[in-house]
């Protein structure tokens, strides 16, 4: 939430972890420090720490309903909401709309939205239940027409998450690979071999993240439907600039796993990761 305050680069976030039993804490100081604040801030005064520029994922709605109010996600489902998200939106919201003309002379309007992501946004249907359907492209390839449970996008910070563990296999997953191999072109790997697995299944999860101040954005098809459907589209990837059009009609895009903006029919969402949308942290040096 604290994050979602901040638009410029010469404004540092500094999280304390006040809570590590219950939270890993992966944006906040170290957890040895959650006891011994005044050390902490003597490293922050005597500099003995570094800069991490953290990316964040610039949202841009377009449609009719590019500026209908968005919901706390927990709303949906909590009988006690947690509000953490709402207040950022409402300080933050610009109300001066701007419209564009399509070629069909139909007006839209076209919203860039004042809450970035930090980790990650997902965009499909909100009934995880239903088939998601939309128009993707990537770095600014031809749409394609996709079905899945849904889409996410995220950052490098955001790629130790959701992301990972999407993608991520197990060693059971690669245990069975390694016995297709060998059964395949007859090759003796040890399968035996319970530290080769776990090597090779270390290595495989690593690749899936990346650091925080890289200008990327990873973004994964969730689920896709390729059965009778000709899908030819990678299932993961990376990229600059993300466009995708919605087919769906009880759809939305959630920033962060909080604000839910309504994503139906014929909306375009644009997800780019610019340098000076960067979010500056510091890391401790030892």
């Amino acid at each position: 939430m604290a994050a979602s305050k901040i638009h410029r680069q010469d404004k540092p976030v500094i999280g304390i972890n006040s809570d590590p039993s219950r939270s890993v804490g992966h944006l906040c100081l170290p957890v040895k420090f959650t006891d011994c604040i005044p050390e902490a801030v003597e490293k922050l005064m005597n500099g003995q720490f570094k800069w991490t520029q953290r990316q964040r994922i610039r949202v841009t709605l377009k449609g009719e309903q590019a500026y209908t109010p968005p919901v706390e996600l927990h709303n949906q489902q909590l009988q006690y909401p947690e509000y953490r998200f709402i207040d950022c939106y409402q300080e933050q919201h610009n109300c001066q709309k701007g419209s564009v003309v399509t070629p069909d002379g139909c007006s839209n309007f076209v919203h860039k939205l004042p809450v970035m992501a930090l980790n990650e946004v997902f965009i499909g249907e909100s009934l995880s239940s239903r088939v998601s359907y939309y128009e993707l492209s990537v770095d600014g390839s031809p749409k394609v027409k996709i079905k899945s449970s849904g889409l996410t996008v995220c950052t490098g910070t955001g790629s130790t998450s959701w992301s990972f563990n999407i993608n991520k296999l197990t060693p059971q997953c690669v245990e069975q690979l390694l016995k297709i191999v060998n059964e395949e072109t007859g090759s003796a790997l040890p399968l035996e071999d319970s530290k080769l697995v776990e090597r090779i299944t270390t290595r495989f999860n690593n690749s899936l993240i990346f650091d925080p101040s890289e200008t990327l954005l990873a973004y994964t098809i969730r689920d896709p439907v390729v059965f009778g459907t000709g899908f030819s589209s990678k299932p993961r990837g990376f990229a600059k600039r993300i466009e995708v059009k919605s087919r769906m009609f009880d759809a939305c895009l959630v920033i962060d796993g909080g604000l839910s903006f309504l994503f139906n029919d014929g909306a375009v969402a644009t997800l780019d990761i610019l340098e000076d949308d960067a979010l500056r942290t510091v890391t401790l040096l030892d």
